[in-house]
């Protein structure tokens, strides 16, 4: 097994069940102890500000608030794109609490090192 996952997420709103795939992996790996890092790119990211994962809806889906939660609650790090933030006049002073903005260098960083799996939704 993987000592840690990267899940990369490219959708948001705009293709609400892929979306909401990459937040319930991340929750459950978390959940089982996996160490997971979570990046919110595209539209994804704006579920990085405070109150946008509340108006997130899909029926017979996990409230994305309580997925980012859990994912926080168990050690999950929450990362949104710094191209990404920037073309969506994001902040890191905008952001829930805990998350950061960090570029390619450090996704390549983080998926590269032994021991990890990546996946992209």
């Amino acid at each position: 097994m993987a000592k840690k996952l990267v899940i990369k997420v490219t959708a948001g709103a705009d293709a609400p069940e892929r979306c909401s795939q990459a937040f319930t992996v991340a929750a459950v790996a978390v959940a089982s102890g996996v160490a997971v890092s979570l990046w919110l790119t595209g539209e994804s990211s704006w579920f990085g500000l405070p109150g946008r994962a509340a108006e997130f809806e899909l029926p017979h889906a996990a409230p994305l608030p309580d997925l980012i939660e859990g994912i926080q609650a168990g050690g999950g790090t929450i990362t949104v794109c710094t191209q990404c933030a920037a073309r969506r006049d994001i902040e890191e002073k905008d952001l829930i609490e805990g998350a950061r903005i960090a570029g390619a260098q450090v996704f390549v960083s983080e998926i590269m090192a032994d021991g990890v799996q990546a996946l992209v939704y």
